[in-house]
């Protein structure tokens, strides 16, 4: 709404060059695609609102005997790609709920001395991989992308951890009900999962070293 001043100045700019550089038989807009014809009268120059809003990938209401431009196109995309697009932050938000209800079955496992088996924690990896490849898909932006690869990271940290305590199962390995405590691993999940959480909640994304 901020910028629909823009729309009310084209009635006065044009018209000051068309003064300087001869008839205008077309308007064409920086940064979007195509032109609409434009109309001389009285040394004016006139477009079709209509056309003007579907150049700009724009969209008219009406309200009493007031007409509104609401400008969708490039401006928003510019806002976009400053902060993190709403369909990624929703797949990024869903993907991390499950990493923790990965690490949370992880831990209740180990903690009340549950053996921890592929048929506990298969089925927690499976949908983090799935909510994963749907996060990547949903990133469109240069922030998205970035905050991708971070939850990409976390991910990857989260299958080594659970593989590493998989493993000493299979080799039968004692594990004790604090072994989490002390696992730098483990750790470094948590601090990962914490900082995403924060880029989340400010939907811009920050390069933390945490996810690396």
């Amino acid at each position: 709404m901020r910028n629909v001043w823009w729309v009310a100045a084209l009635a006065i700019i044009v018209p000051a060059l068309a003064m300087s550089q001869g008839k205008i038989q077309e308007l064409a807009v920086s940064g979007h695609k195509g032109s609409v014809p434009v109309t001389q009268i009285n040394q004016r120059n006139y477009v079709e609102v209509e056309a003007l809003a579907q150049l700009v990938s724009g969209s008219l209401s009406f309200h009493g005997n007031r007409m509104t431009l609401t400008l969708t196109g490039n401006e928003a995309a510019a806002e976009e790609k400053v902060g993190l697009s709403r369909d990624f932050l929703r797949a990024g938000i869903e993907e991390m709920s499950t990493i923790r209800e990965w690490h949370s079955a992880l831990a209740t496992a180990i903690e009340n001395q549950f053996p921890v088996t592929p048929e506990v924690l298969g089925p927690y990896e499976a949908a983090a991989a799935k909510n994963l490849g749907l996060a990547q898909v949903a990133a469109v932006t240069d922030a998205d992308r970035n905050a991708a690869q971070l939850i990409t990271n976390e991910y990857q940290k989260m299958k080594q951890l659970s593989d590493s305590f998989l493993a000493k199962r299979a080799a039968a390995t004692y594990i004790q009900a604090d072994a989490l405590e002390s696992d730098t691993l483990n750790q470094s999940v948590i601090a990962c999962w914490r900082s995403l959480e924060a880029i989340a909640a400010s939907g811009q994304f920050t390069n933390d070293a945490t996810c690396r």
